[in-house]
């Protein structure tokens, strides 16, 4: 099993009472940490506002991605997952491109068709349909796959229309750079997914997981891709402690923290969030994936809440549940 570690940048208010002067040595401070241990690669979201809205920091991924590659020398950089409709496909590739030359070919791509309305509508891309979006992200897909494989792209698109658009330089990794679809969606995604990627991530829950499996055999079977190629991730937040008391203080701390940040109708739906995925010690964490692990899961991306104040469950995790699962 492969494992990846989430960077908190605020979108969850994550960053929450730390100062703005001092949020972007956190991130780079944790990344390098992860960087120096035995995760394969570093992830973001792609938000530009808290959810729910407020005055919190929010870091924007790509940013971040070029960042990342000037200050980590190891670990791969990924976003769960870029929302096609937020930029041109041609330009992202184009962008991409130049980060996974800085960052010695380190990227990895993830787009999905987002899904955030007030985000969408405040920063004036409208909201198009869902089926809108699922066709933006496939033909966007086909853009960059273009892009990085051959240096150009030219696709007459309902959604997108480039013209013989020109990336140098070229990715540095042989075939272009690995891309991640995200998303469940069993008819449009999974089957996007089925044509263009090399890595899926279902979501940030192992429910449903070995039908959703299912449902991309056999969209691969279909459009003739090797199912047993593409790597099958998920995002998992992660609650860990030494001890069982140790754990509920961890779990006391989270609702601690947001509190005073949120009212009680928009609390209880994050709270109830947060308290998902993996809990416990690390023997029970290791028992918990080990299943995973024989459903099909073989890449974990881990997100700790408390990473931006208290390194002790990534480095417990670390410690702990990594070397068990990897050796």
């Amino acid at each position: 099993m492969r494992f990846g570690m989430f960077i908190p940048q605020g979108g969850d208010f994550e960053l929450a009472g730390i100062p703005t002067t001092e949020q972007w040595n956190v991130l780079r401070d944790l990344a390098q940490a992860a960087d120096a241990g035995p995760f394969e690669s570093i992830w973001v979201f792609d938000h530009f506002i808290t959810d729910p809205p407020s005055d919190e920091s929010t870091f924007e991924a790509w940013s971040m991605m070029a960042a990342f590659a000037a200050c980590t020398s190891r670990v791969r950089l990924g976003q769960l997952c870029t929302c096609m409709g937020y930029r041109n496909p041609a330009y992202l590739a184009k962008v991409a491109a130049c980060i996974d030359v800085m960052s010695g070919g380190r990227l990895d791509v993830g787009i999905g068709a987002g899904w955030y309305e007030h985000e969408w509508r405040s920063y004036g891309y409208g909201f198009p349909s869902l089926a809108d979006r699922l066709d933006m992200l496939d033909e966007g897909a086909q853009i960059m796959r273009q892009m990085w494989k051959t240096g150009t792209a030219t696709l007459m698109g309902k959604h997108y229309q480039i013209d013989g658009a020109i990336s140098r330089p070229l990715p540095l990794q042989e075939g272009g750079i690995p891309l991640w679809i995200g998303g469940a969606g069993e008819k449009k995604t999974l089957r996007t997914a089925a044509k263009y990627a090399q890595y899926t991530n279902f979501g940030a829950s192992l429910d449903g997981f070995e039908h959703k499996s299912q449902v991309l055999a056999a969209h691969c079977k279909d459009v003739g891709t090797d199912f047993d190629a593409i790597v099958r991730s998920v995002l998992l937040n992660v609650t860990i402690g030494e001890t069982e008391k140790e754990v509920a203080d961890r779990l006391a701390w989270v609702r601690a923290h947001y509190e005073p940040l949120l009212p009680a109708a928009q609390l209880e739906p994050l709270l109830r969030y947060w308290t998902e995925g993996l809990i416990g010690t690390p023997e029970q964490i290791v028992e918990q994936l080990t299943k995973a692990g024989q459903i099909g899961v073989g890449y974990v991306i881990g997100r700790f809440i408390d990473a931006a104040y208290d390194r002790r469950s990534m480095d417990l995790f670390a410690d702990r549940v990594i070397p068990e699962l990897t050796r």
